[in-house]
């Protein structure tokens, strides 16, 4: 395809979704409005989906085991490749849309409208994957597990942040629920027949932090409690805090936990309290696709957004796309939306403000055009999984001599 048709193509995308910027907005700040936590997110669920059924894509909602989940399909002309565009739309706990997500999945699903719409000959498969529980649970996960991503060529997501980047990387991670368990008696009349549930909580805090020092720089240890006990004046038999641990990658999480789970184990039996602990689904560090990366940067760059290098070290989270990037070519590139840092009221704020909807917008169109350089040039696309078929055999190699 020459240079023409391709910016041709890429006029008609952009147009596409300009076309559809009143719903898209609608349908962003009907989610901002309702925030669903993870695993809960059934209105979000039915807000993504409608668009996308009335445009004729095939849409099986409650994929995976998982309620919330849906997949939009749309084939084009055959012999192309699948192409997956993430919608995730749970919010966090009190603060709703702190992480943006309402504009991430309606830029997926806008992004596949403007696509059928702008090249309805386009030879490959564009999927919308509906993955609930980002936040709390990690819906990519259990996908990744059922083999939801086993035949999908490449996977692309956009999320707003305050900087512009396409290779942001993110670091592994579990959460982990301490629960302890004492016994109960009255803390004057009787303290001598009680153990406190709570002093072993608190030897557990000072023991984690007492091994900060011989950690890895990039390791991040944080936690809260959740239960304290019931009353001052009674020996609390049952306490627990949540935490969350983070490394460079999943080997790199085992040598954490080890310290940690050793040293809250010992915290508890100090005291002559017992310890449970239940971990969540491990979050694996992010492969981002070069390759993918850059025709996705190129796209942006001739939107006129430019794009920054990520930060050398600190400054990421984690994320269950993570274990996606792990069994095929995958990106997580950002676009930014304001100065605030997600997570903060502010941040929810401007989700669901001006801003946001223009995010949402540049966000939709360069997911769209990146998916067509996929399918419209097989050279791309075959960069792409060479990149992707390369790191796995190192990967698989390196655990071989592991």
């Amino acid at each position: 395809m020459n240079h023409e048709t391709l910016n041709q193509s890429k006029q008609r995308i952009e147009q596409a979704v300009d076309a559809r910027d009143e719903q898209l907005r609608r349908i962003s700040m009907n989610i901002h409005a309702n925030p669903e936590l993870s695993f809960h997110e059934h209105q979000a669920q039915e807000w993504l989906t409608e668009p996308l059924l009335e445009a004729g894509f095939e849409v099986e909602r409650g994929i995976a085991g998982l309620p919330t989940s849906f997949c939009a399909t749309w084939e084009g002309q055959a012999g192309g490749p699948t192409v997956a565009l993430l919608a995730e739309y749970d919010a966090l706990p009190a603060i709703g849309h702190a992480c943006g997500h309402n504009l991430i999945g309606t830029a997926a699903v806008g992004a596949a409208l403007a696509l059928k719409a702008a090249c309805p000959e386009l030879p490959g498969k564009i999927l919308v994957l509906g993955t609930p529980a980002e936040e709390e649970g990690g819906g990519k996960i259990i996908m990744v597990n059922e083999g939801v991503f086993d035949s999908i060529d490449a996977v692309m997501m956009c999320h707003p942040q305050n900087k512009t980047m396409v290779l942001r990387g993110a670091l592994a991670c579990v959460d982990a629920t301490f629960t302890f368990h004492g016994r109960q008696a009255h803390a004057s009349s009787a303290p001598e027949k009680g153990i406190s549930a709570l002093d072993a909580m608190i030897n557990a805090f000072v023991a984690i932090n007492s091994i900060r020092q011989f950690v890895k720089e990039d390791v991040r240890i944080h936690g809260i409690i959740t239960k304290g006990g019931d009353a001052p004046n009674v020996v609390p038999e049952l306490t627990e805090a949540v935490f969350i641990l983070r490394a460079a990658t999943v080997e790199e999480l085992e040598a954490v936990r080890e310290k940690v789970y050793r040293a809250v184990r010992a915290a508890a039996e100090g005291v002559g309290a017992t310890v449970d602990i239940a971990e969540g689904l491990i979050y694996a560090e992010r492969n981002n696709n070069k390759t993918l990366a850059g025709l996705f940067q190129t796209n942006l760059e001739q939107m006129g957004i430019e794009v920054f290098d990520p930060p050398q070290k600190g400054g990421v989270g984690s994320s269950d796309i993570g274990n996606v990037s792990q069994v095929t070519a995958a990106i997580h590139p950002y676009i930014r939306l304001g100065e605030a840092t997600t997570h903060t009221p502010e941040f929810a704020r401007l989700a669901g403000s001006e801003e946001g909807m223009l995010q949402l917008n540049q966000a939709a169109k360069a997911l769209a055009m990146t998916a067509y350089d996929l399918c419209a040039d097989p050279a791309a696309m075959e960069r792409v999984r060479t990149e992707f078929t390369a790191w796995k055999q190192s990967k698989d190699r390196g655990h071989g001599h592991g």
